[in-house]
């Protein structure tokens, strides 16, 4: 299972940064701002120095170290984890969280700040704007919730039915 999910992991890392790469060197959105490319989906440039949403975008010079550490923490736990997985499902989800979480550690390195480009919009709703890592992370984790939820519905129907005489 080990394999599986640092393969998931390693490709979400290569897409993510490749993606960035074309991004700011290849399309050079930095100067062009936004792309329209479809009508619900632009390309759109952002520097998060934040957490997912922007959440803790005020923490300052210390703010891109202290969350490469606690992503650092999260990716060795995760690391735990898949090595302890017992299907392939959990262990490719876990993969992808990890390759995300790496993928966006690697910017806040270079840059100081999360390369964020991805963003939808519908009927004057629009979603924060996001990158493949993001993607990745939030995939693996609605993977993990989902299996969790089946797993713990299969283990109830296998329950024994108490007898009621």
């Amino acid at each position: 299972m080990m394999r599986l999910g640092l393969l998931c992991g390693g490709v979400v890392l290569v897409a993510d940064q490749a993606s960035k790469y074309w991004i700011l060197n290849g399309l050079d959105l930095p100067a062009l701002g936004s792309i329209a490319l479809l009508p619900v989906l632009n390309f759109t440039m952002v520097w998060n120095h934040g957490v997912t949403f922007g959440m803790f975008n005020g923490l300052g010079r210390t703010g891109p170290l202290l969350l490469t550490l606690v992503a650092v923490v999260v990716v060795a736990l995760l690391l735990a984890w898949m090595r302890r997985a017992r299907t392939r499902l959990v262990a490719g989800a876990l993969g992808a969280i990890a390759g995300g979480a790496i993928g966006n550690v690697i910017d806040r390195l270079r840059f100081g700040a999360v390369v964020d480009f991805i963003h939808a919009h519908v009927f004057g709703w629009s979603w924060y704007v996001f990158n493949v890592a993001d993607a990745a992370i939030v995939c693996g984790v609605g993977v993990l919730l989902l299996d969790s939820l089946l797993d713990r519905r299969a283990a109830a129907t296998d329950a024994p039915v108490p007898d009621r005489r």
